[in-house]
């Protein structure tokens, strides 16, 4: 129980399990999108397996430490650029997040029907799942690496992630639906994909963008969006409110 009078344990657990959360922000937004494609009844339960899936391959990158060191060993040579397996399944990560941001949005502009309508085409549970997990081994590789980075001992990472899938669970479904009900929180949800996606093809091609600038980017857009939703609740408001001639109407 020596481990419980260590700050340099707990340092190294809070640190991460807050990094982790952070990591996990992109895996959630894109989670909550495939998930809300589903039918209502089955969505909640696609973010359960989803999240599910995430957590057990991180775990079992974790429970394979050595293997996942040989991932950054160069494999094949282009262009005088050393190409590892990790940068390719960030090449093709990113290429997957681009293809499917840009499916979604031109969906969305051109106003393809919900699942929800009669006769619409929903995408199967499987399908979906399978898709979740394709992505969630490559957001899990930065993660990964990172709770190496920081943590020494494996039940630290362990502990990390199992608390920072906990608190994603939990929010799953308050961000699901707030990205269902507003239309320019989904657009700027498929932007982030987008974003994430050329950040991860830039990273196998050997470009790296410090995760630092990409995070303050994104907060940056969704305080402007916050701000654009709060000015837009604000005008309801005040158009719904009677104005003093319909005050002295109906005193009448």
């Amino acid at each position: 129980m020596a481990w419980l009078a260590d700050p340099h344990i707990w340092a190294s657990f809070v640190t991460l399990s807050t990094l982790e959360i952070v990591l996990g922000v992109d895996n959630l937004v894109f989670l909550s999108l495939l998930a809300g494609r589903l039918p209502p009844l089955q969505r909640a339960a696609g973010r359960r397996v989803g999240l599910g899936l995430a957590l057990l391959t991180r775990l079992a990158l974790l429970g394979s430490i050595s293997w996942l060191a040989n991932l950054t060993q160069p494999v094949i040579a282009a262009a005088g650029h050393d190409i590892s397996l990790r940068d390719l399944i960030l090449l093709g990560g990113g290429l997957f997040l681009l293809v499917k941001g840009t499916r979604e949005i031109l969906s969305t502009i051109e106003g393809e029907a919900k699942p929800s309508d009669a006769g619409a085409a929903t995408p199967g549970f499987f399908s979906t799942i399978v898709q979740i997990a394709l992505l969630d081994i490559v957001f899990s590789l930065d993660s990964v690496i990172t709770a190496v980075g920081i943590a020494q001992d494996i039940w630290v990472m362990v502990a990390a992630i199992v608390l920072a899938m906990f608190v994603m669970l939990l929010a799953s479904t308050r961000l699901a639906a707030f990205i269902e009900h507003h239309a320019s929180v989904k657009m700027l949800a498929l932007a982030f994909i987008l974003l994430i996606g050329c950040v991860l093809v830039a990273d196998g091609a050997g470009l790296h963008i410090p995760r630092g600038t990409i995070y303050a980017a994104m907060g940056f857009a969704v305080l402007v969006e916050s701000l654009n939703l709060l000015a837009a609740r604000r005008r309801h408001q005040v158009k719904r409110a009677p104005t003093p001639a319909s005050r002295v109407a109906l005193r009448f």
